[in-house]
């Protein structure tokens, strides 16, 4: 019996470590995306940044991990059959066969009714509406017959709209009020679309074969280096073209913080080229130095340009030439914020 009990117990603990590892906690770090929503809110109206606020912004934090590792569960399941034939992530727990798929499913739904339930009762009903989007883009993106994420450039614009869903968890954390932008949603997307796009290129540099590649995964059989560095500079184009949008309608100020934007986009896109590049692992990115200095000088800097007004800036752009009845006066409306672009 004492035997027994000695060779059992490694095997469950392996499973139950495994269990932990599916859900990819370590990926929290994407979390992050929620700052923007949170604090151009609170740049608007300020008096929004209560103690009440900061517990219900730890509940939001839990609510959407538990939704995001939910998704992770099961991609990791529904990606084991393609990833045994990826060269590094062979190695996940569900490529190797030691996760339960049942209890995988089960740890599934568990997660995110647990996550919509936690955003619902104490956030309200649009935080849990959106949180519930952010599952159900997870079930599109990795469940057939849709399974976007084996569709050429479908698979990066679906992957890349939790962006501006979680952005809108971290807003609808603060308040239901005032209205996001759709400029910003949209730069926002688009911002995601580009860091998604540098991954799919680094992925395909490293493993090189296209067939081996398609093998891992269908997109790639259609992708090539070259289409994907296209793409990549459409999304970066796009991401700039509403951020601009978003900056002369609301916060004009912002503009000074573009060429730090710009930095961090060049820093991000050589480190795509790298072999075994942090830009297919995002949860490794702190690594990289010059990078996270770029990341939070921007985070920084474009945080402190959303709290002050510089009105000599608004003199320096002008516009010099005739303009329609009233659109001078939409560059900067001083009421909240709207869902025109």
């Amino acid at each position: 019996m004492a035997g027994s009990i000695e060779w059992e117990r490694p095997f469950w603990v392996e499973r139950l470590r495994a269990h932990v590892q599916i859900a990819r906690l370590d990926h929290s770090i994407k979390n992050l995306f929620v700052l923007p929503g949170i604090v151009v809110p609170l740049s608007v109206a300020p008096a929004l940044l209560t103690g009440e606020l900061l517990v219900k912004l730890g509940i939001a934090a839990v609510s959407i991990t538990l939704v995001a590792c939910s998704n992770y569960v099961i991609n990791e399941v529904l990606d084991a059959p393609f990833d045994r034939l990826h060269p590094t992530k062979c190695m996940r727990p569900a490529a190797r066969g030691v996760v339960h798929t049942g209890a995988a499913y089960v740890q599934w739904l568990v997660m995110m009714f647990v996550g919509v339930g936690l955003g619902y009762a104490f956030l309200g009903g649009m935080f849990a509406l959106t949180a519930l989007t952010l599952w159900v883009m997870g079930c599109v993106y990795n469940f057939p017959p849709v399974r976007t994420k084996d569709v050429p450039y479908l698979d990066v614009l679906t992957e890349s709209v939790n962006n501006p869903l979680r952005m809108l968890l971290g807003w609808y954390a603060v308040t239901t009020l005032i209205v996001p932008p759709v400029s910003l949603l949209f730069s926002y997307w688009m911002i995601g679309c580009y860091f998604m796009g540098l991954k799919r290129f680094s992925e395909l540099s490293e493993i090189g074969l296209r067939s081996v590649a398609g093998s891992y995964r269908a997109s790639f059989r259609y992708y090539t280096g070259e289409s994907l560095l296209v793409s990549v500079m459409f999304y970066a184009s796009a991401a700039m073209l509403f951020f601009g949008a978003f900056a002369v309608r609301y916060r004009l100020e912002l503009i000074l913080g573009f060429p730090l934007v710009a930095l961090t986009m060049a820093i991000y896109f050589r480190l795509s080229f790298k072999k075994d590049s942090s830009v297919q692992h995002p949860e490794k990115l702190y690594r990289e130095p010059l990078l996270m200095a770029s990341f939070v000088a921007t985070v920084l800097v474009l945080g402190m340009l959303l709290f002050v007004r510089i009105p000599r800036l608004e003199q320096f752009f002008m516009p010099t030439l005739p303009v329609t009845p009233g659109m001078a006066a939409s560059v900067r409306p001083e009421h909240s914020f709207s869902w025109g672009m």
